[in-house]
């Protein structure tokens, strides 16, 4: 069979059957899209999907789609990204699964562009806190050269586009509508600049309105595509959370924004990382060092603000301890109270004074002000 044939063959299962429809992207991955024509067309079981095969009218399809600016892209062809391959291998939910049998793509950006991708998705009620959040790690992912992968939904998905955006980063928008189409219409500035600059990507052929269902197969590719998910404010029903069990099936990194413990937005989060499936991270720098290559990117541990005897041994710090603050105390005085010799405290006291924490005056030993209550 030719390339052509297989080609024309994709085209036509992806206007006739839903997207993410298992047994028919299991066979085109199997046997070809041309031999899985032969079959659906051979199968007396399926009446009603050979005749929407019959019913495609593929030069007309492709010419609606060339006007529209919308190309089809299929595992054949050079800028597919292979990372969506594994989805071969992944489980099937619910009749939904396997590799698409193509992509409708508008837009200038390749899609093997997306092979270091970040994927942040959440509620579509995001918080402020949320919304600041993703907004910070869309951006931090974006400085590093990565693209930002997300729906286009209100919330955590528009964050994450607009993040990636105002940090002169790449964003591409995996639509459960058709490429041609805009949804939800408030965010049309958004998905057209997208659409002009980067990629809009669906499994959906052109013209074709969003579903639950097709929301639901949408939401592998958005794992698939991505290195790892980044999961912001996300309810114990969240469609989001769909997202986060494909990347999880996939084996690809899955992180967690904590929110407020008392949050239901968060819910979904926090249970994700309670059980293990998704590792806790605080900022865009986290989600770097996890998704990046072994050492590539380390995130500097957080400590507290330095002091001036961090590095005092226990016995220098229990002398230390022993000076009051109101008035000065003689060395035995001291001595008694830290529990060591008074041969000792006096040398510590000592110390301490050149180290400017403490202050010998005509009343005895006493801290400098500056060194503040302990």
């Amino acid at each position: 069979m030719s390339g052509e044939q297989e080609r024309l063959a994709r085209v036509t299962l992806s206007h006739a059957t839903e997207p993410g429809d298992d047994k028919v992207c299991d066979s085109v991955t199997t046997v070809g899209a041309a031999r899985t024509v032969e079959e659906v067309l051979a199968d007396d079981a399926r009446p009603e999907l050979a005749a929407r095969v019959k019913a495609v009218d593929v030069d007309r399809v492709l010419s609606i789609a060339d006007r529209q600016g919308v190309r089809f892209v299929t595992p054949e062809d050079g800028e597919w990204p292979s990372q969506l391959d594994d989805l071969a291998h992944g489980a099937r939910v619910q009749g939904l699964g396997g590799v698409p049998v193509g992509l409708w793509v508008k837009g200038p950006m390749r899609l093997t562009e997306l092979r270091d991708s970040v994927a942040i998705v959440g509620s579509r009620s995001a918080t402020s806190y949320g919304f600041d959040i993703a907004t910070d790690v869309a951006a931090a992912v974006a400085r590093s050269g990565a693209a930002v992968v997300s729906g286009a939904a209100y919330g955590i998905d528009q964050a994450g586009h607009r993040g990636a955006l105002a940090a002169g980063g790449a964003t591409v928008a995996v639509l459960a509508c058709g490429a041609d189409r805009v949804y939800p219409a408030a965010h049309r500035e958004l998905i057209d600049h997208i659409a002009r600059h980067f990629a809009l990507v669906s499994e959906a052929p052109i013209g074709s309105a969003p579903t639950k269902v097709r929301f639901l197969s949408r939401n592998r590719l958005i794992a698939a595509l991505s290195r790892g998910t980044v999961l912001v404010e996300a309810a114990l029903r969240s469609g989001a959370l769909n997202t986060a069990n494909w990347a999880d099936q996939l084996s690809r990194v899955l992180m967690g924004v904590p929110g407020p413990v008392t949050s239901v937005t968060s819910q979904g989060v926090h249970e994700r990382i309670r059980s293990g499936a998704a590792t806790l991270v605080t900022g865009g720098l986290d989600v770097l060092e996890l998704v990046g290559a072994s050492g590539e990117q380390l995130t500097i541990v957080p400590r507290g603000p330095e002091r001036a005897h961090d590095d005092f041994s226990l016995r220098e710090v229990r002398v230390l301890d022993a000076v009051p603050v109101a008035r000065g105390a003689s060395t035995e005085s001291i001595s008694s109270i830290a529990g060591v010799g008074v041969q000792e405290a006096d040398r510590v006291l000592v110390a301490l004074g050149e180290a400017g924490l403490v202050h010998l005056g005509v009343d005895g030993w006493r801290l400098v002000a500056r060194a503040g209550r302990r």
